[in-house]
This record gives structure tokens, C-alpha cells and sequence, in this order.
């Protein structure tokens, strides 16, 4: 089944074909012409939804789940591949192909679910900013809820100065996380031997139910529904030739970048777990699950009074940088699945309002405690989207009839529906053991 013959609208026509790709350029002024959009998708493999399953299985664990880690890397480097692909290859994004193939009802049905994981995500970006500026400057967590708002004026103000603007700021921000982390392992002091032996996965993973359920959790928290909606709307903002030629080549560059990026997330959150582990399980601290106790423990485990502060300003780059993906691929989902456009700043605010109303609430009434059990909500309901993503994404990809040459070799087909398969299972797997 071909696709629809109806016009399509671009995708983020605001800046789609916005950033020129200089034509007979070397490799490397081509490559820089490319780098971004992977470092914008890399920012949902570290936010702060992440942060607990890696502090949480550091400190019980030690480095035996880092394997875990390496390997949902890999997932997510082939599935943001094939998001990419699906963009440069078709002119639409993830969403706009959903509409394209499915019925109305069915259309419908998948942009609610993307609604509600979108909204999901952004609680926990809300959540995590707000816990960041109350260990910062001891700011009530209603406070910190609210001034995340404000976060919608900033992406509005620099994405009218370009989206390579948009991305320079992601950029910075991920490299002052890169550079927090790195002060921390350097005060932890790492085992190495026992660093690069927890990269091999280990039979106990799966045997040892208690480590099998932080595994998944870690998996569940690394691939995000969002970021392959996302991946495949801002890879067409390149100027590059619509030719097979041009695409074949759009491909290959941002298929570099992607996984260059996405590298970049995994030895951010290695590192998160590496810490976990020098700082708290070799020093008796092993319930450590929660990003306050782990803040509040650093400095007097590490004996430094830089530790917590680097942590918690991480963490704040961490949300800031979630909040302008998430927000974005808000836009996208509305606009591809609906047809539908919205001024930018009501489509953000409104996404914006769905994250900061419930937050705003249970920070009033509950607390501390209350934030900590919404953010284990919301990688639950992320769980809950995941498939709804990635079935179409491998489906669409794998077929001639719309990607032409550029469809799935049978390799990467079949590679792609293992990977769905596992993510899929072990996450009604964390399901299951959420609710039952």
C-alpha cells in the first residue's frame, strides 16, 4: 500500500529546508551541515526520567547494569536511524505518515496516545527542573513548577532566530552535563577493571528478579515514543537536494550524527550510574533510588562540597533541555496527525499547561513524595505509548511500496522486529509488575 495522493504540508514549515547544506563542500563542512538534529533527539535518552532507574541501579547494583545501558543505546541508534530515513526518504514525518496510511478513527486513536506520552515526558522535565531549583536555591517545588512555564518564551524567542540557534543552545547544554558528570567520576574514582567488566552482559540480569526490574526499567526510560516523531521532522530542515542522489546522502550524514549523539547520551548516562556506583554501593549507601537522597549524600560520601551542586546543576540542564524537544515534537504530533496548525506559542503553552497542572498540584499536595511517585508514573505511561511508535515506524520503513530503494534491506528489517519485540515485552513486563 502506497501512500495517500493528497498534498502534504512540510513539517515544521516554519524552518523545513531552513539550514543550508553547502553542495561541493568537503566530507567534514557536510557532516557540520547535518550535526544537530541528533544531539536534539539525544537530549530524551538523558532527562530526567532516566536519572532514577541509573541512580537507583548503580547503587544497588554496582556496574552490572551499565550492559543494560549499552545495549538500549544500540535499540535506539537503530531505531532513530529508521526515523531519520523515514523523514529524508518521504518528506513527512512520523506522524503525517500515520495519517497518510491509516483511517481516520485510527489516526485519531494514535495522536491521543502520543498527546498523553508527550504530556507525560514533559511532567517529568517539569518535575526535574523543579527538584534542580530547589537544590539550588531552596525554592519551593510549586515555585520551581511554575517558572518552568516560562521555558515556552524561551524556545519561541530563539527558534525566530533560526533552528540552528535552537540547536546550539541543546548543544551547550548536553556538553555542561558531559562536563558536570566528568567532574563527578573524577572525585568518585571509578574502578576501571570493574567499570569495563559491567559493559558485558551477565546471565544474573535476567536471573536476579530485583536487577531484572531495574533492567527493564532503564530500557523503558531510554527509548522515547516522541523522539522518532521528532527525528523525522527536523532532519528535513536541511537543504538538501529532494533527488535520490541528495537523499541517499541526507541519510548517511545524519545517520553520523544520530549515533555519534546518541554516544554522547550513553556516556552521559553511564556516567550517571558509574557515579551511583563508586559513590554508593562501595560505601554501604545501597537503597539510594531517589535524586534528593543522592544529591544530599554526595558531598559528605565524596568529601567535596562541589559533587552536589555540579549534580544538581546537570539536572537542570537536563530538564531545560528535555522541555525545548519535548515541546517541539508537541508541534509535530499535533500538526502530522491532525493537519491541523496552531500558532507555535499556543500549541506550546497549551503542551506545556498539560505537565505543569498536574505537577503544580501534587507538588501543593503531596510534596517531595508525591513529585517522586509522578515521575515513576510517567516513565510508565511512556512505556505504555512505545509501541504505538516504533510498530508503525518499522512497518512503514520496511515497505518499497513507500520508501522505494531506500526501504529496509531484509538484515535491518528483521533486526528492527526483534528490537520492537524486546522493548515491547519487557515493557508490559514493568507494566504488569506496576500495576498487578
Amino acid at each position: 500500500m502506497s501512500w495517500k495522493k493528497e498534498q502534504v504540508m512540510n513539517s515544521l514549515p516554519e524552518v523545513n529546508a531552513s539550514v543550508n547544506v553547502p553542495k561541493d563542500a568537503s566530507f567534514w563542512r557536510k557532516l557540520f551541515a547535518f550535526s544537530g538534529p541528533g544531539l536534539m533527539v539525544a537530549v530524551g535518552y538523558m532527562d530526567p526520567g532516566n536519572w532514577a532507574t541509573d541512580i537507583a541501579g548503580g547503587a544497588k547494583f554496582g556496574y552490572t547494569l551499565l550492559a543494560v545501558i549499552l545495549i538500549s543505546n544500540i535499540f535506539a541508534m537503530v531505531l532513530q536511524h529508521l526515523a531519520l530515513k523515514l523523514g529524508i526518504a518521504t518528506g513527512r514525518d512520523l506522524a503525517q505518515a500515520c495519517r497518510d496510511a491509516y483511517s481516520e478513527p485510527v489516526t485519531l486513536v494514535l495522536w491521543l496516545l502520543c498527546e498523553i506520552a508527550i504530556a507525560a515526558c514533559d511532567l517529568a522535565e517539569v518535575i526535574g527542573s523543579a527538584i534542580a531549583l530547589n537544590l539550588l536555591f531552596g525554592l519551593p517545588l510549586s515555585v520551581g513548577v511554575l517558572i518552568t512555564v516560562l521555558d515556552v518564551l524561551v524556545l519561541l524567542y530563539f527558534q525566530g532566530k533560526g533552528f540552528r540557534k535552537l540547536e546550539a543552545i541543546v548543544a551547550a547544554l548536553i556538553f555542561m552535563i558531559l562536563a558536570c558528570f566528568g567532574y563527578e567520576l573524577l572525585v568518585a574514582q571509578p574502578v576501571m577493571s570493574e567499570l569495563f567488566h559491567g559493559l558485558l552482559p551477565k546471565t544474573e540480569i535476567v536471573t536476579n528478579p530485583s536487577m531484572l526490574y531495574l533492567a527493564i526499567g532503564i530500557l523503558g526510560a531510554t527509548v522515547m515514543p516522541h523522539n522518532l516523531y521528532l527525528h523525522s521532522s527536523i532532519v528535513q530542515t536541511r537543504n538538501y537536494d529532494r533527488d535520490a542522489e541528495g537523499k541517499r546522502s541526507a541519510i548517511r550524514f545524519a545517520t553520523i550524527d544520530s549515533t555519534v549523539s546518541l554516544s554522547l547520551a550513553f556516556l552521559i548516562n553511564a556516567a550517571i550510574l558509574v557515579m551511583a556506583a563508586a559513590s554508593f554501593h562501595t560505601t554501604g549507601y545501597q537503597d539510594v533510588a531517589d535524586i534528593n537522597d543522592a544529591y544530599h549524600l554526595l558531598d559528605p560520601v565524596l568529601g567535596t562540597k562541589f559533587a552536589s551542586i555540579f549534580f544538581a546543576v546537570a539536572l537542570l540542564a537536563s530538564g531545560q533541555n528535555s522541555t525545548l524537544t519535548g515541546t517541539l515534537a508537541g508541534q509535530i504530533v499535533m500538526e502530522g496527525f491532525l493537519n491541523l496548525r496552531l500558532k507555535p506559542w499556543i500549541r506550546r503553552l497549551v503542551t506545556r499547561l498539560l505537565a505543569v497542572v498536574p505537577a503544580f498540584i501534587v507538588t501543593i499536595m503531596y510534596g517531595e513524595k508525591g513529585t517522586g511517585e509522578l515521575l515513576v508514573l510517567s516513565q510508565v505511561i511512556l512505556s505504555l505509548q512505545l509501541s504505538f511508535a516504533v510498530v508503525p515506524l518499522v512497518v512503514f520503513t520496511g515497505q518499497k511500496s513507500k520508501l522505494g530503494e531506500f526501504a529496509n534491506s531484509r538484515f535491518l528489517q528483521v533486526a528492527s522486529w526483534i528490537i520492537t519485540v524486546i522493548i515491547i515485552s519487557l515493557n508490559l513486563y514493568l507494566l504488569k509488575d506496576t500495576f498487578f
